[in-house]
């Protein structure tokens, strides 16, 4: 299978400035630039550079630009209200964090990482409007997306800064394209408007095309939102952000109608493998073949298959109500993501609930242990008193109700 026709199959291909997709099947040289705004990805950025990884791996060369200068003015693009500016110094250190987590991800894919604001930091204003600014009609900025949901009714208002957001980018493209070959700009559809400001300028200054294309943002389809948070938030690539365990929870909790999808954005698994695995998925759908194997798939990328198969292991344990098998760092992973007790023999249930949050009151606690919604090692429990015989290798697992989030770690003494 091609470039071209993977990335069609896997719906990957959504703006572009060629006519004809197999133009991505001559490997060249491209670039995907990445905000600075945090020191963390989050997982819409994961998805991007996956796409980024599948035209490494085709024989494209990728240049990734980490945006010290862009992020110093913020992107306007997708916001609706004016950013805050941050620091040179907090964006310096975000360029840090970001780096790291780019290089899990593109692992044995061949890359050059770069800053924007090495050629964007000395550039003298008056030469910049001389050079750059003299071959963008207003005419056009003003049409832009973020442009004019900004300053339409109801809209806050667009500073100089973020409206000069694209005459950067596009300055980007330029002397990427002057100075190391690059002739392809790779993002998200967020992303198409300033995507565009680098195309006509190397045109206009230099007389030879270049392109751009944008992949969709993943949706999902049953909210119908941005694909990519959870109760808690945001999901991020750093562990210390979204931990290892909740990174993989997020993943195997998907829905079902859009399970594919993911699966062909976020996993590096082939066209026969995603078919052969939704097929048995929908044979029987209550085992989440599907989830499982995307949690798997994903953790490895971001965090290395040694974390994969550990967060795979702890959560069979968890959802299948049996600790025994489980390591001390593999119960540690429990501890911190649980609420957990350590108890004496024949403590009684209504405290060991309220001790550990699952109920707030006695009231409460009783009322939950009298209509049944108590679970022990995942099975239902009616008793009093928690004895030594309810513990497998002194560990059990004490639950609320049918989510496995409401549950609780309890020891033996």
């Amino acid at each position: 299978m091609t470039l071209s026709e993977d990335l069609t199959w896997r719906g990957l291909i959504k703006d572009r400035t060629f006519s004809d997709v197999k133009w991505l099947d001559e490997p060249r040289k491209f670039y995907l630039g990445l905000d600075a705004s945090s020191d963390s990805l989050v997982i819409g950025n994961l998805a991007v550079l996956m796409l980024a990884r599948r035209l490494i791996e085709a024989g494209w060369q990728g240049i990734l630009l980490a945006g010290g200068a862009t992020s110093l003015i913020g992107d306007p693009g997708g916001k609706d209200q004016e950013r805050d500016l941050k620091s040179e110094e907090e964006i310096s250190h975000n360029i840090e964090g970001i780096k790291d987590e780019i290089e899990g991800i593109l692992e044995g894919a061949p890359h050059e990482l770069v800053n924007n604001l090495d050629w964007n930091a000395d550039y003298k204003y008056l030469d910049f409007l001389r050079d750059i600014g003299k071959y963008y009609s207003m005419t056009e900025l003003m049409q832009r997306d973020f442009v004019t949901e900004r300053m339409g009714e109801g809209g806050s208002g667009i500073s100089y800064a973020e409206f000069s957001y694209s005459l950067i980018q596009g300055y980007d493209f330029w002397h990427l394209f002057k100075n190391m070959g690059v002739v392809l700009q790779i993002g998200a559809s967020d992303q198409w408007g300033n995507m565009l400001s680098g195309v006509p300028l190397v045109r206009k200054k230099e007389g030879q095309e270049v392109h751009a294309f944008s992949m969709p943002l993943v949706i999902n389809k049953q909210t119908g939102r941005k694909f990519g948070k959870s109760e808690e938030g945001a999901i991020w690539l750093d562990p210390h952000k979204t931990s290892p365990f909740k990174f993989y929870q997020f993943w195997i909790n998907t829905d079902d109608d859009g399970v594919e999808d993911y699966l062909k954005i976020y996993t590096l698994l082939n066209k026969e493998e995603i078919q052969n695995l939704i097929a048995e998925f929908k044979q029987n759908p209550q085992e989440r073949k599907a989830q499982k194997v995307l949690a798997y798939e994903v953790t490895k990328i971001v965090h290395g298959e040694d974390m994969a198969k550990k967060q795979e292991k702890v959560t069979e344990a968890v959802f299948g109500g049996g600790l025994e098998n489980l390591d001390e760092a593999e119960i540690a992973t429990v501890r911190e993501e649980f609420p957990n007790l350590t108890i004496p023999s024949g403590m009684p249930i209504i405290d060991i609930l309220v001790s550990t949050g699952l109920a707030q009151s006695n009231s409460e606690a009783r009322r939950l242990k009298e209509s049944g919604a108590v679970y022990i090692n995942n099975e239902k429990f009616t008793e009093d008193h928690i004895e030594a015989s309810h513990f497998q290798n002194k560990r059990l697992l004490i639950r609320r109700g049918k989510a496995f989030k409401d549950s609780a770690l309890i020891e033996l003494q």
